[in-house]
């Protein structure tokens, strides 16, 4: 009797969730002497934390990215809490270039900052630079304590070098004791009408933005100001205080090095700092 076996099938494949998912986590803890340790440095994934030397008793990290990223598709998030007193700046070592992925889902790209009475977050990275094709969601959201400070800097440059720009759609939190302080949100590329027009960057290929926060500003806030100069070409930006102990500034430029010059001249002669 010949028994009849059946022909093995073919496992089923398990299909990949497209992208990446990855988080990294900073924490910044002052120590009771004069000093900020950093309890939590986890990088995850593409997203490497290097620790750098100290700066007085401010510690310092630099975000290295460890594969090319964010690609269509990817979760990518970096958290950070300086807690009550302590002080922290965090860097970059390039900048973060958004390029497209194998599928049609865009990427999106989280931070999380969270700042405690009395601490203070430097948070600076290179710019973000959205490549042709590409498809970047970015969300910045920052939680402050009364006493907190904040100097935040972003910067997009649109398209490399030749190129057009992808899509980067970018949103602004920031909340204080509980309380918007500013929310804003900006659409660059295809699908968003009118980014390229006069009304927004007229013909830039760079826009950027400093944010201050800090209670002192409460009894001497700045100056509305002006910045650069259109006619010369080479971009302007405006100073203007926030509703709260706080002062942005905003410019635009044909390019990343033109935008960030507008930025640390507004730091060193109207908001008194160096970056």
């Amino acid at each position: 009797m010949t028994l009849a076996v059946p022909a093995p099938t073919a496992p089923t494949a398990v299909p990949r969730a497209a992208g990446l998912r990855a988080t990294a986590r900073i924490t910044a803890r002052a120590d009771g002497g004069g000093t900020t340790r950093l309890p939590v440095l986890d990088g995850d994934g593409p997203i490497a934390l290097r620790r750098l030397r100290a700066h007085g008793h401010r510690a310092r990290v630099c975000v290295v990215g460890a594969m090319s990223a964010p690609l269509g598709g990817d979760r990518l998030a970096i958290e950070a809490v300086a807690e009550q007193g302590s002080a922290l700046q965090i860097t970059a070592a390039a900048a973060t270039v958004a390029l497209p992925g194998r599928g049609a889902d865009h990427a999106v790209y989280d931070v999380r900052l969270t700042v405690a009475d009395g601490a203070c977050l430097e948070w600076l990275p290179e710019p973000l630079i959205s490549a042709a094709g590409s498809d970047l969601r970015m969300t910045t959201t920052v939680d402050l304590a009364p006493t907190a400070r904040l100097v935040l800097r972003e910067e997009q440059v649109l398209g490399r070098s030749g190129e057009p720009t992808g899509a980067l759609r970018s949103r602004l939190r920031i909340r204080r004791a509980g309380r918007t302080l500013l929310d804003q949100e900006t659409a660059y590329g295809p699908g968003a009408p009118g980014w390229d027009t006069a009304a927004v960057l007229d013909g830039h290929r760079a826009s950027g933005q400093l944010l201050l926060v800090d209670p002192e500003l409460a009894d001497d806030p700045v100056a509305v100001r002006l910045l650069g100069d259109a006619a010369d070409g080479a971009g302007a930006g405006v100073l203007a205080p926030l509703a709260g102990p706080a002062a942005l500034v905003t410019a635009v430029a044909p390019d990343a090095l033109r935008v960030r010059r507008l930025l640390d001249e507004a730091a060193r002669s109207h908001l008194q700092f160096g970056l």
